[in-house]
């Protein structure tokens, strides 16, 4: 196989623009994604059943549907309606965002209802509001058990912003195609992309292990 490693170098500083690109539109989506999942999960946790319906139906929908359709659906549908037209970054941000919200606020109702409930029961006792047996024991509690999840999330997040490559997004993918048509070779282009994607979650993964260590 004739494998041209002068079309990567050619490409290289495009391609490190994108492997930025994808590091920001991700860390950014995951924090946006994580305060709403707070939300969201303390509504779905909700005693009242009409409360929190509308929580169990955002979950349901973004976790049963395909994030493609709803890049789609936010870039041609959502954004044009607040900008008279599509805007790449910022359907990035927002069909990211809103997809960990669905995932991020599962890991928060699961860390929460891990802790035992008498440490809530104690903390009344001792004269604690509700507000702040949550804050106080039980959030702190529940965050180091959800470290783990909130890094798989993170690492499935980078993986999955590929699909942003769909509305011409400037991330890694969208260049490796850019490659593949210019030149139009296959190897070279979705090798490296792949090699990149690995460099990226494999050096998170030991990154959030070693956080996880710490915490």
């Amino acid at each position: 196989m004739d494998f041209r490693f002068d079309i990567i170098v050619h490409y290289l500083p495009v391609l490190l623009k994108g492997t930025l690109f994808t590091i920001g539109v991700s860390l950014v989506s995951i924090l946006c994604g994580s305060l709403l999942g707070l939300v969201i999960g303390f509504g779905k946790m909700a005693p009242k059943w009409y409360f929190c319906w509308p929580f169990h139906a955002y979950i349901n929908i973004f976790r049963g549907t395909p994030l493609y359709v709803q890049i789609l659906i936010v870039h041609f549908g959502l954004i044009p309606l607040f900008y008279g037209k599509t805007y790449a970054l910022m359907s990035a941000f927002v069909a990211l965002s809103l997809n960990s919200a669905a995932y991020s606020a599962e890991i928060f109702r699961a860390g929460i209802q891990s802790i035992d409930p008498g440490q809530r029961e104690a903390a009344l006792s001792l004269g604690m509001t509700r507000r702040q047996a949550m804050r106080f024991i039980i959030l702190p509690q529940a965050i180091k058990r959800m470290v783990p999840a909130f890094g798989n999330e993170f690492i499935v997040l980078v993986k999955d912003s590929s699909l942003l490559a769909l509305i011409a997004a400037p991330e890694i993918m969208y260049w490796s195609n850019t490659m593949k048509g210019q030149y139009l070779r296959i190897w070279e282009p979705y090798l490296t992309a792949a090699l990149i994607y690995f460099i990226l979650t494999y050096s998170l993964s030991k990154l959030l292990n070693y956080i996880e260590r710490k915490v």
